[in-house]
């Protein structure tokens, strides 16, 4: 696409817009995720396939199909109806000069709290544990800590790692954050850099992952970064599979370096019915449900941009291509 980014940014008078919803979703998430979207955005012409490529000025995408993007050739703005954009950058065809947001919803914020919120809980206080002695009928009273003798880090400060920050640091945890750029955080101590995450994962007891998917967070839970966290920690990956290596992760449990891992994100989903995973004792399993998107909420985020655009008004969360998020 040859135009600059002030004639991407232009409405025409007369020009008849329509707005194409390209998404990988199943017949439910139509179901929940269309009709939302229509009440939010009443007016505009909303389609699920391409009719005429030069009348679709925004695009509303989950996993759309590689190259359908560059097609679209006055397209003005990508939306994504998914907080994360990794998969969607691996599109080489990707239009370099249209702005791409990334969804940033408050309820998706919360959700992701209160299930990081679980997951500590459930971690400082044995209740996994609790499960398995069920399982054998097996009574037994385990020592009970407070929380603000259990630190855990949180990695990735944006909406989502804050809020779960946050929710720790308010339950009495003692929070630590760490993020590639510095970050502020009240009740939380931040850090940021590489050079401080080392010192960060050898102070914590749990360690809940919310980075996004870059170049340089990818396979970050690698047998290096495992072995210089705190022996008998615990891993939260609530970020993406990509971030773990999994036959790494693997032996850690095996040694007794991590005590265990609560995983809702895996490199291929769903997860192979043979996986280690499912059956491994210091391993619990969620299908990628830590932070599911809320229709409601979600259309009317993407409606404030899809207004702005028109408007002329600013964009919210766009995406720095260069760092991928």
């Amino acid at each position: 696409m040859a135009a600059d980014r002030s004639t991407l940014l232009r409405v025409e008078k007369g020009t008849a817009l329509t707005i194409l919803v390209a998404a990988e979703f199943s017949a439910q998430e139509w179901a929940d995720c269309w009709p939302a979207l229509l009440a939010a955005l009443p007016g505009e012409t909303l389609l699920r396939e391409v009719t005429d490529p030069n009348a679709i000025d925004i695009a509303l995408v989950a996993n759309p199909p590689a190259g359908l993007l560059a097609s679209l050739p006055k397209l003005r703005l990508i939306q994504s109806l998914w907080a994360g954009v990794d998969r969607l950058l691996t599109d080489a065809t990707l239009p370099r000069d249209v702005p791409l947001a990334r969804l940033v919803d408050p309820a998706m914020s919360q959700a992701i709290a209160e299930t990081v919120l679980w997951a500590v809980l459930s971690l400082h206080r044995e209740y996994f544990d609790y499960a398995a002695q069920q399982q054998r009928g097996q009574w037994r009273q385990r020592p009970q800590r407070r929380a603000d003798e259990v630190t855990v880090a949180v990695l990735g400060l944006g909406e989502m790692g804050r809020s779960a920050a946050l929710r720790l640091a308010g339950n009495g945890y003692l929070v630590l954050g760490w993020s590639m750029r510095q970050a502020e955080l009240a009740g939380v101590a931040c850090r940021s850099g590489t050079a401080q995450l080392e010192a960060v994962l050898g102070q914590a007891e749990i360690v809940v992952n919310l980075l996004p998917l870059t170049d340089v967070t990818r396979d970050l839970f690698d047998r290096r970064t495992l072995a210089s966290m705190r022996r008998g920690a615990s891993l939260v990956n609530l970020g993406r599979g990509g971030h773990v290596v999994e036959a790494d992760l693997l032996e850690a449990l095996a040694s007794g370096q991590l005590r265990r891992a609560v995983l809702d994100v895996f490199g291929t989903e769903p997860l192979a019915s043979g996986h280690a995973f499912w059956t491994h004792p210091k391993v619990t399993v969620l299908p990628h449900i830590a932070a599911l998107t809320d229709p409601r909420s979600a259309a009317s985020v993407v409606a404030r941009n899809v207004r702005a655009l028109r408007s002329g008004a600013p964009l919210a969360h766009l995406v720095d291509r260069t760092r991928g998020y």
